[in-house]
């Protein structure tokens, strides 16, 4: 595949084209949150999004959202004081804690969810399925050449 001339993308154009489109979608998204009443930060919403496929601890929350362990022990508690979530002994290994979303963090989840997939039908409002497919590809792709895993 013969490559783009440096001036169709640069690194720092792609660069600022991600951040761009990262951005847009947070604002996007805040603003369907609030429109449907929730008051939620980035972080939190990926909890709750991590949560919703079921319990998980401090340590794999903080890294999918991109927190030190402390950081998200204190997003945790808010959420909690909130009754979205609880923190449930590890019948496994009582030392640890299992965070788990309560009914109501789960119906909110619901809620929240539908929200997003008004931002990402939004995003790729004018795409057609195989667009849709290919840009999801594309992305992945990109993502998976500049990981760190695979050195």
């Amino acid at each position: 595949m013969k490559p783009l001339p440096p001036s169709a993308c640069s690194g720092s154009t792609l660069g600022l084209l991600f951040r761009q489109v990262r951005d847009a979608m947070w604002a996007r998204m805040e603003h369907e949150l609030a429109a449907a009443g929730h008051e939620l930060t980035f972080s939190q919403y990926i909890a709750l999004k991590k949560l919703s496929d079921g319990p998980h601890g401090v340590t794999d929350l903080a890294r999918a959202a991109e927190l030190n362990p402390g950081a998200m022990t204190r997003l945790l508690d808010k959420l909690e004081a909130r009754g979205l979530v609880a923190r449930v002994a590890d019948p496994a290994d009582r030392r640890a804690l299992n965070i788990n979303l309560t009914e109501a963090g789960a119906s909110m989840w619901q809620d929240v969810n539908q929200c997003g997939q008004r931002v990402r039908e939004r995003a790729m409002q004018g795409m057609s399925d195989s667009e849709r497919e290919q840009l999801t590809r594309l992305l992945e792709q990109v993502r998976d050449n500049l990981s760190f895993t695979d050195s």
